[in-house]
């Protein structure tokens, strides 16, 4: 009996800690990987962010979502994509010479260069791209629960220009760089600037 005591006086704690940790980690945060350079150079290719779960989505706020049945070439259950929302449920959105604008007010890009505004980009609105690629929802605005999504390195990113709208259902959470990332430009420019 008293050995019995003793080892469940040390089970009894890990249990406890894995069932804490497995519950933090369903309901309020997870760390992933970043795989490509879509991001770039906010986010570089393999390095770890954490996607917390109770955070609003905001304007300009960098997601992960699952990908499968959103982008056509998603196969697999288990393939996230990291982007930027750049349009909520209702906002029209449109691109004009590297300039993007969402409810027909330019939105503010310091948080890349100049080169990854414009290389790439393209001149667009919804209503042209839903045509462009056979959408399935042909629209002029987000649809309510979704979300218009780009790459920060618009020239490389497969993004909502070609598969439409991320539905909200879709969305793990939001992406905040680690405070212990060396760089203080980049925890900015994806923990601090939604709107």
């Amino acid at each position: 009996m008293k050995m019995f005591k003793e080892i469940m006086s040390w089970v009894i704690p890990i249990v406890v800690g894995l069932l804490v940790a497995l519950l933090i980690r369903r309901f309020v945060f997870t760390m992933v990987r970043v795989d490509g350079p879509s991001m770039e150079a906010n986010l570089e290719n393999d390095e770890r962010v954490a996607v917390v779960k109770t955070v609003a989505i905001k304007h300009l706020s960098v997601i992960v979502f699952n990908a499968y049945r959103v982008d056509p070439d998603a196969t697999s259950k288990n393939v996230k994509y990291v982007k930027r929302v750049i349009g909520m449920p209702g906002d029209t959105v449109s691109s004009r010479d590297g300039q993007l604008y969402v409810n027909g007010k330019r939105v503010n890009q310091s948080f890349i260069s100049q080169f990854e505004r414009t290389q790439g980009t393209g001149d667009w609105n919804l209503q042209g791209l839903s045509n462009k690629n056979e959408w399935s929802i042909q629209t002029t605005k987000v649809p309510k629960h979704s979300y218009f999504v780009l790459g920060d390195h618009r020239s490389v990113s497969n993004d909502s220009r070609y598969w439409g709208f991320v539905p909200a259902k879709k969305v793990l959470g939001v992406v905040k760089v680690p405070f212990w990332d060396t760089s203080a430009t980049k925890r900015h420019n994806v923990n601090a600037i939604g709107y």
